[in-house]
């Protein structure tokens, strides 16, 4: 998305509030209230047509229609099912249920983050709206509440579920009289196009599409020194936890370890205390368990002999704060038997209390284009310089600044989030390995905000901080302190020329201004300044002798006389100038619109050729005789054009060949057109706004020229 529909994109949120928790995006143009009206009032049950209980919605490869798996597969209404409980909002909200995995056991991440939702009630609520139940207005059709790249949206579904001999076969509650958690994993599968994209992932994925916030992930095999107050800062700040043990290989998936923790399994961090125990300090952490039925067996554990030894109003009260499928262990220990930890920082929309600390958000979308903005990572400084590149500046240094410091910090952080992964699962396209390099911009760029930094810029000034790995997660993201001034930050695949759609966000202490880099659109080409005085004899013989009696030469002389000059440059590769684009060239030569060209108009058009050979040989670095797509962007650039992604893009799409290659004859057709649209914008703003009003006459007038 370019700059320009970035702020669109904001401007609509302000002036209706449209994908903001309160009035959140109709999904797929779906109105709950308005279909379950129609439903009540025709006392028929709702039929999802966009989501159609029927194979492709299961899967489309291991869940296929033609699978073993989804044989024998009915689609049942709860009702149908077993007799059942509630399902509300706030008031009579899903407690904290145990919930049980299905076939997609690789989707245990999904299910840790449907079960941590239980442990915010307004978390809750907002996921799963409230006035909506089996009893009251019941039409099968429910709603849920996702956040994706920046908007919440709000997804239908029926209540029809995929069952095999009588059961669920996906998320379901140990009960079987709870269906909250399967119908909301049916509305996240509609999100991503069906069940089976939800295999594989983190529980911090689910984190976000439920809160809208920035995670952190700590490798616990070395963890900060200041972990444990970072989960208790966490807890206390609402944020969700989650961590999980890494597997080796595929038969580790689902092992139980001697201590009774599962491998590759994704549990929920629920309390961080600290206790004395015989005299001595002693951290503990929670951990919840989703599936409810295999617990840590190790010291504290629930019949450990540890409690025997602390204050029994201490033991009383730990008691009290757990449920079924959670237990306490040493935090050293957990350390040890855990692998990794996740947090899911949230949002200022998110967070229920107002005393907890809010985060400012900046968010960019953008898009890596092959041939355009897909320039991969420093490894290949040849096109690393034409990834899309984002401002912030950090003008507040931090809450808890005290001033002692020469150089005040600001704590961000950042996060690349690739978007639509998953709904592209069926066509082949996996996860892109992504990072993001952030720069100091110096103190003579700070003013010049619509410049597209350069190669030469990333080969004299070093990095100031970067996400760690390149990884092919669907978020990388990382939490710094970076001292108070102005940044640059560059968000890549780590290959060049690998398309995708991302979401950038920057969370930060204090409020920071932030903009897309390059997104102004400037127009100063070559014009050279000719009278007949400047038209040397050699070149008037040359001219009359083509021009003959008329003193004027047309497209057709024009095409003629340029490709046998060309055909003689054995450094420029072309296959001829096509009548089209010297048809052009007259249209934007042509001052007295006579459809021709006289001797100083055909002197002026030389010279701009002239002009345009000498930019190409500079950007043809290979001396390929051709230009990269990424060569002809610093071609642009030399040539007096400041174009923003978007127009690039458009211009690698029409004038480049399927290699992204770029001929001498392409170079000048694009070269042409662009002056003629400048030109005949210039000469329609005539109050120098920098916008214009067509009627639809003149818009055909001007695209068809």
């Amino acid at each position: 998305m370019s700059g320009t529909a970035v702020k669109l994109l904001k401007d609509r949120a302000t002036a209706d509030g449209v994908g903001t928790p309160k009035n959140p995006v109709k999904y797929l143009n779906q109105d709950f209230e308005e279909l379950r009206a129609q439903c009540l009032a025709s006392k028929t049950l709702f039929k999802d047509e966009q989501f159609p209980a029927c194979p492709s919605a299961l899967g489309y490869k291991d869940l296929g229609p033609n699978s073993p798996k989804t044989r024998g597969i009915v689609w049942k209404r709860p009702t149908k099912i077993k007799q059942i409980d509630v399902l509300q909002g706030k008031s009579q909200s899903p407690v904290r249920c145990l919930l049980c995995a299905g076939w997609l056991h690789s989707d245990c991440w999904l299910l840790a983050a449907i079960a941590s939702l239980t442990l915010d009630q307004d978390i809750l609520a907002r996921v799963v709206p409230e006035n909506q139940s089996f009893q009251k207005d019941y039409a099968g059709i429910f709603h849920f509440q996702f956040w994706q790249y920046g908007e919440w949206v709000d997804v239908v579904v029926d209540d029809r579920l995929p069952t095999k001999d009588g059961r669920l076969v996906f998320v379901h509650s140990a009960e079987g009289n709870e269906f909250w958690g399967s119908l909301l994993e049916k509305a996240y599968a509609k999100l991503n196009g069906s069940y089976e994209a939800l295999t594989g992932g983190t529980t911090i994925e689910g984190f976000e599409d439920f809160t809208g916030g920035i995670s952190e992930v700590y490798d616990l095999k070395k963890p900060p020194n200041d972990l444990y107050e970072i989960i208790q800062k966490a807890l206390k700040a609402e944020s969700l936890l989650g961590c999980s043990i890494d597997i080796t290989n595929a038969y580790d998936t689902e092992a139980i370890t001697s201590r009774k923790l599962v491998k590759g399994h994704a549990y929920s961090v629920t309390g961080a205390e600290e206790v004395v125990y015989k005299g001595h300090q002693v951290q503990l952490i929670r951990i919840r368990n989703p599936w409810g039925e295999v617990e840590w067996n190790g010291p504290w554990s629930d019949e450990a002999p540890e409690w025997n030894y602390i204050d029994p109003k201490v033991k009383a009260a730990l008691d009290k704060q757990s449920d079924d499928g959670e237990f306490w262990m040493a935090f050293s220990d957990f350390i040890k038997e855990y692998s990794r930890l996740e947090i899911c920082n949230l949002s200022p929309d998110t967070l229920t209390s107002n005393e907890q600390h809010k985060w400012n958000i900046t968010l960019f979308n953008g898009s890596w284009v092959r041939g355009s903005t897909a320039g991969g990572c420093q490894n290949y400084p040849a096109t690393f310089w034409t990834n899309p590149q984002f401002r912030i500046k950090l003008q507040e240094p931090d809450h808890d600044h005290d001033g002692s410091s020469k150089d005040p910090c600001c704590t961000i952080i950042v996060g690349l989030m690739q978007k639509n992964r998953r709904r592209q699962k069926k066509i082949g396209e996996d996860l892109l390995s992504i990072g993001y390099t952030i720069y100091k911009v110096p103190k003579e760029a700070k003013d010049q905000t619509d410049i597209h930094f350069g190669k030469d810029f990333f080969q004299r000034n070093p990095s100031a901080a970067r996400s760690d790995t390149y990884i092919n997660m669907r978020e990388v993201s990382k939490r710094m302190k970076l001292p108070v001034g102005d940044y640059l930050i560059v968000p890549s695949t780590f290959e060049p020329f690998k398309p995708g759609d991302f979401c950038l966000r920057v969370f930060s202490e204090k409020a920071a201004k932030s903009l897309e880099v390059g997104d102004v659109v400037k127009g100063n080409p070559y014009e050279p300044q000719v009278t007949d005085k400047d038209v040397s004899a050699d070149f008037k013989n040359i001219f009359e002798k083509l021009a003959g009696d008329k003193g004027e030469i047309n497209a057709k002389e024009i095409q003629t006389i340029l490709n046998k000059l060309l055909a003689k440059r054995t450094d420029l590769k072309s296959s001829g100038f096509t009548l089209a684009t010297c048809r052009e060239m007259v249209s934007l030569m042509d001052m007295d619109g006579t459809g021709t060209l006289n001797l100083v108009e055909f002197r002026t058009l030389w010279m701009k050729i002239q002009k345009y050979v000498d930019i190409f040989n500079k950007a043809d670095d290979d001396k390929s005789g051709t230009m990269d797509a990424h060569e002809m962007r610093t071609a642009l650039q030399n040539a007096g054009f400041n174009l923003n992604n978007k127009i690039q893009q458009s211009i690698a799409q029409r004038f480049a060949s399927s290699d992204l290659t770029i001929n001498f004859d392409a170079f000048i057709a694009c070269m042409t057109r662009l002056e003629t649209l400048f030109k005949m914008f210039k000469l329609m703003d005539k109050n120098n706004h920098g916008t214009i009003d067509l009627t639809l006459p003149e818009w055909l007038c001007a695209t068809l020229v």
